[in-house]
């Protein structure tokens, strides 16, 4: 975590140099670059060091944690707004000068709040357990592994690829939607509200959507406890289809109608990211579990381009084709439905770890949730 810290606030510095120097490259580097890696470390660290700490309940400790990253951008959002505003960075007469000061800002804080975590969080000592909780009452189940897994060996198996295949396709259907909110809700509703009216109920769908998001992660990822890792997955991936045979064919029906469906939608996109983490721990134990995290999110790389284009791509050929409203989405949706069910097919075929991959001597406590 420390070197996430020094990664992502210098990323931030960096950025401010190149706006006040005017080297856009420096910006790139810094921001996108630099920053980046500060981002993706800091999102495995805490996870895999939550699993450790709640081997009990180790689908809602990264429900919990991921929620956390979800939900940061409801304070980041109207933060860096202000901040751009308060420093003349956006508006009429807007500076670079603006844009420089609030990087340099955001550099600076994000560095206090970070160290907050690498000073204070630790990885809890070898043989802890939580008071009261005896991992030899715990049987090991079909899914869930009590052996270990080394980075090298986990992207080897088919069980990682084919949980690389199930978490890129549910992510890509989900921000699919998530991209395209706004003016979705638009198109569905635009010949029963006002232009007025619409506009601000659209604003209105995006920030519940984000907030469904956020839930998601963790209510679903704690339910998994209880039901398990691969059966909460036949739910995100097999209700998700259902959700979008809905929308295709009564969304503009009803305003609640289309609102729950696009809420659960984007609850099963969140709760992805934030169970896959204990469904690579019950696959491959704790050994080397935040390495392994940490390859398998180039699915969430490869699904946050996919999806937006799929999405924008067919919209922007049915506009110039003459269609309009709910047309616009119709393959879109059909699209989003095919890839759930490669993704619940694939989810089937997990199966447990071959013992060839395991380390030899290097065991983990059993979790409680079933298979």
């Amino acid at each position: 975590m420390l070197v996430a810290t020094v990664c992502f606030a210098a990323g931030f510095l960096l950025a401010a140099a190149g706006v006040a120097l005017g080297q856009y490259w420096l910006v790139v580097f810094g921001y996108g670059f630099l920053g980046g890696i500060g981002l993706g470390i800091g999102y495995i660290s805490p996870v895999s060091t939550l699993i450790k700490w709640f081997p009990d309940r180790p689908g809602m400790a990264t429900g919990l944690a991921i929620m956390g990253f979800g939900g940061g951008a409801l304070i980041a959002t109207p933060w860096s707004t202000a901040m751009l505003k308060a420093f003349g960075g956006t508006g009429p007469g807007a500076q670079a000068g603006g844009v420089a000061d609030t990087f340099l800002v955001h550099g600076i804080g994000y560095a206090v709040f970070m160290s907050l975590g690498w000073l204070l969080i630790r990885v809890p000592p070898e043989g802890w357990r939580p008071a009261g909780w005896d991992p030899a009452s715990v049987r090991e189940r079909p899914l869930v592994t009590v052996a270990n897994v080394s980075a090298r060996n986990a992207v080897r198996t088919p069980q990682f690829w084919l949980l690389w295949v199930v978490l890129c396709f549910n992510v890509t259907a989900g921000i699919g939607i998530l991209e395209q909110a706004e003016p979705m809700y638009r198109n569905f509703f635009q010949t029963s509200t006002q232009a007025t009216m619409l506009a601000v109920a659209a604003s209105g769908f995006v920030a519940i959507l984000s907030l469904a998001n956020m839930l998601g992660r963790f209510v679903w990822s704690s339910v998994s406890d209880a039901v398990g890792r691969k059966n909460i997955y036949r739910f995100y991936l097999g209700v998700g289809a259902i959700l979008y045979v809905v929308l295709a064919v009564a969304g503009n029906g009803s305003k609640a109608v289309f609102l729950l469906c696009a809420m659960l939608i984007l609850s099963f996109y969140g709760a992805g990211f934030a169970t896959v983490p204990a469904y690579l721990r019950d696959l491959f134990g704790t050994y080397e579990v935040g390495a392994i995290h940490g390859r398998l999110l180039t699915a969430w790389s490869v699904a946050g381009v996919a999806g937006p284009f799929i999405v924008d791509f067919i919209v922007d050929r049915q506009k110039a084709a003459g269609l309009s409203g709910t047309a616009l989405y119709g393959l879109s949706f059909r699209i989003m439905i095919g890839l759930l069910m490669v993704g619940f097919v694939c989810n089937e075929l997990i199966k447990p770890v071959a013992a060839k991959f395991r380390e030899a001597g290097v065991r983990t406590a059993p979790s409680r949730e079933v298979a």
